[in-house]
């Protein structure tokens, strides 16, 4: 912002106003009282030479500090996500109003001077004072004890749901690191992240998705802003100090279509009592909102307070997505469930850390998936209600097992879990897809975008069911929307070549292929752009680099290349590789458009069944989903 703007946001210029006004009425009390006490006209030159030094220290004063629930601060060390001005603006306000109206009482009283005493002016401009003080008391405050709104009298004589009782929409931003250690932001991260995931478990309250909900990370977004693009009409944001063993946080919930504080609180404790803290917050959260709970409210899992600090590392490293990270994260992981070896958690984050890497090429396909399934198993075994369990089982079924039987067991019991994951809805999008029942895909995907709308990852899901419905207009604008939040987005670019290539527009798919990030991914939709333009050389060039260099990570999409390009026994070839490397892309490949060109071939249909896949043995599984309300 502008260095005016700052100067308002501070509240300097309403500063510089107030002093200016109360300046005034001082000037005039002195001149009454040291007239009346008979003293030199100098002790009034006095005043207004002290008022004069005076004023730039105020300025400096009110830019410096700033006053807050816990007292006064330096600006700077309050974190503007928490910071009270707007209310001291509110304050400072009613001030103005009030000194402003003493003066023209100061005026009026000066001119009845010849009929009044001195002691009865400045005993009606101590009672005006008083007055003031009181009137800046009762503007509404941002801390707690402020005057709640009477109920919805009415509606509730009527019978009819109040306000109130309505669901309810939140964010929970990324909490501020407010460490001396920059690198204890896993730490702010992760609580904020362990709160969203409690809230989340209140149906009656609807919560962003964390990937939403942190995609604001370290920008300078007014609540306004985020509460529109977020659909939600609270945010909860805060900040954390840890030193030691001891943290200290500071948590506010915001209105956001107004930016009205409606709550705020510090907490001042041990690490021991984290835990209890999350349950403190989300209690306070439900109150606020004036949430009716129809169940008892959830409570954070307590564990051993150490294993929780490493478990916040490993996540926070796990997302970071790169093949040292990935392996940092393990051993924080093992390092967690050696002090905690119940920690259901730790299994589930160890899991997935196995499951990602071998999804990315970082540890054979065999022996990531038997880690990963060994992690899930022994979560189960700990609680086997546990819904990310078995959601990790399901989608191990899909991508190595290949049996979307027990993929659908799984999933369906996740969600009779915990019925509104977006994680686990999106598994169960990719599941319904993989057994061709397109419009249940979309369905779900889109539910999840809903609650989850600045994820690139679910807007380039929800294009698969557009893509295989033929819906290309559709498919193309959530791709382009996952590049948009996320140009490093794999998979993106080239599918939405693939669409555009669908509809005829070459050159506009040549151009989306080239923009794909992802090498593997991108050599492969160049051989097929090129080779829809007639340009054999360069189409081939960009085949055999694929081949070359990803064989067995994409023999899948190999495959569906060279189907594409009208190679058919070249593709029957390579998806007899894929089988052999067990690659997970065969479980998209029943409804692929890219091998359109081979499915009049007589192997087809005993390919599809000789890996499960033909459309008797999908439309023979099982799997019911019901979208929550």
């Amino acid at each position: 912002m502008s260095f005016y703007e700052e100067l308002k946001r501070r509240n300097v210029v309403k500063a510089a106003v107030l002093y200016v006004v109360a300046s005034w009425l001082i000037l005039q009390i002195a001149d009454v009282l040291f007239d009346a006490m008979e003293l030199p006209s100098t002790w009034v030159r006095l005043v207004l030479a002290i008022l004069i030094l005076g004023f730039p220290l105020a300025l400096i004063f009110s830019w410096v500090f700033e006053i807050t629930p816990e007292g006064l601060q330096r600006e700077k060390d309050v974190d503007r996500s928490q910071s009270s001005a707007s209310e001291t603006g509110r304050k400072v306000n009613v001030l103005i109003i009030v000194m402003l109206a003493l003066a023209i009482a100061v005026v009026v009283m000066d001119q009845l001077m010849g009929q009044v005493p001195p002691f009865v002016l400045i005993g009606v401009v101590v009672l005006l004072l008083i007055a003031a003080i009181v009137l800046v008391r009762l503007v509404p405050s941002a801390t707690p004890g402020r005057v709640p709104a009477e109920p919805d009298l009415a509606a509730e004589a009527a019978g009819t749901e109040s306000a109130g009782d309505t669901p309810k929409a939140i964010a929970v931003l990324p909490f501020v690191n407010m460490s001396s250690d920059a690198e204890q932001e896993y730490f702010s991260d992760g609580l904020a992240e362990e709160l969203l995931n409690l809230l989340t478990k209140i149906p009656e309250l609807r919560v962003v998705a964390r990937t939403s909900s942190f995609s604001y990370k370290g920008k300078d977004v007014k609540v306004a802003q985020i509460g529109a693009e977020l659909n939600v009409s609270h945010v909860l944001e805060g900040s954390v100090r840890k030193s030691g063993d001891r943290v200290r946080i500071t948590v506010q919930l915001i209105q956001a279509e107004d930016g009205y504080h409606l709550w705020s609180e510090t907490y001042d404790r041990t690490l021991d009592d984290v835990f209890a803290i999350q349950d403190e917050i989300a209690a306070e959260v439900v109150a606020q909102l004036k949430v009716t709970l129809l169940s008892a409210a959830p409570v954070a899992k307590e564990t051993d307070p150490e294993a929780y600090a490493l478990f916040l590392q490993a996540r926070h490293l796990g997302r970071q997505g790169t093949a040292k990270a990935f392996e940092q994260a393990i051993a924080l992981y093992q390092q967690a469930l050696a002090i905690a070896p119940d920690y259901i958690a730790a299994w589930d984050g160890l899991s997935a850390v196995y499951c990602d890497q071998t999804d990315r090429g970082l540890r054979p396909v065999e022996e990531g998936y038997a880690l990963a399934r060994a992690a899930a198993d022994k979560a189960l075994a700990i609680d086997p209600d546990n819904p990310q369990g078995h959601a990790r089982l399901g989608w191990i079924a899909i991508v190595y097992d290949r049996d979307l039987a027990a993929a659908a067991r799984h999933l369906e019991r996740a969600l009779e879990l915990d019925p509104a994951d977006p994680d686990i809805l999106g598994d169960a999008a990719v599941l319904a897809e993989d057994l061709g029942r397109l419009e249940e895909a979309a369905a779900l995907q889109e539910y999840v975008v809903a609650r989850d709308p600045v994820n690139a990852r679910g807007h380039r899901r929800l294009g698969f069911p557009y893509l295989m419905a033929g819906r290309l207009d559709d498919a193309i604008a959530s791709f382009r929307t996952a590049l948009t939040l996320s140009p490093g987005q794999l998979g993106a670019g080239q599918m939405m070549g693939v669409a555009l290539l669908m509809k005829g527009e070459r050159e506009a798919a040549l151009a989306a292929m080239q923009r794909e990030a992802g090498r593997g991914w991108r050599q492969i939709g160049l051989a097929m752009a090129h080779h829809a333009l007639g340009q054999a050389p360069e189409s081939d060039a960009e085949l055999a680099k694929s081949i070359e260099t990803t064989e067995q990570v994409a023999s899948f999409n190999i495959a569906y290349a060279l189907a594409f390009r009208g190679e058919t026994d070249r593709a029957f070839e390579w998806l007899d590789k894929a089988v052999q490397y067990n690659d997970p892309g065969l479980a998209q490949v029943a409804n692929m458009p890219m091998f359109a060109n081979i499915h009049s071939d007589p192997r087809w249909l005993p390919f599809l069944e000789s890996i499960g896949k033909s459309p008797e043995q999908l439309a023979a599984i099982e799997f019911d989903v019901t979208l929550p309300e």
